[in-house]
């Protein structure tokens, strides 16, 4: 089926079977005068009117989702979040653990080194965001259960 309209009345539609052709523009030109004599046409195309003048119409999908889908897009970015803060926190890790033992030389009698001091300044910029990571990742693992259950539901094939 296609759809055709005019310039001149966007809101008139012309529907013809088949695929947009010669013939489907000279049977939407019958229909079109058919709609002129009926005095159904708003405009009178005074400056007249030739089957190449016709507008097809697409016809538009809508991109709507359902509440289903919805929730099912929702879990999945959730689980995208888990996944790369995950990621993230694992990064992270090993050198805030080597921060961590440098750490215990400030509590000890020991003397420590300019070197060891700026090392523990950078460091400590690498324990906050390891901190920080970490507990996004509990957060969003929290959220990811019910995602995950969410996402069973929709996989089930009953």
């Amino acid at each position: 089926m296609v759809q055709y309209t005019l310039k001149e009345d966007p809101e008139a539609v012309i529907k013809i079977s088949g695929k947009d052709s010669k013939k489907a523009r000279e049977k939407a030109m019958t229909q079109l005068m058919e709609l002129m004599d009926s005095g159904k046409l708003k405009t009178t195309l005074e400056q007249g009117f030739s089957p190449s003048d016709f507008i097809e119409v697409q016809e538009t999908i809508p991109t709507e989702l359902s509440p289903q889908e919805d929730e099912v897009a929702q879990a999945v970015q959730i689980l995208n979040l888990l996944a790369t803060s995950k990621l993230k926190m694992q990064e992270l890790r090993q050198k805030a653990l080597e921060t961590r033992a440098i750490v215990d030389l400030l509590f000890s009698d020991a003397p420590i080194s300019e070197e060891d001091v700026l090392q523990l300044k950078e460091g400590f910029k690498v324990l906050k965001k390891f901190a920080q990571a970490n507990i996004q990742y509990r957060e969003t693992r929290m959220q990811a259960e019910s995602a995950r259950a969410t996402l069973d539901h929709a996989l089930q094939s009953k």
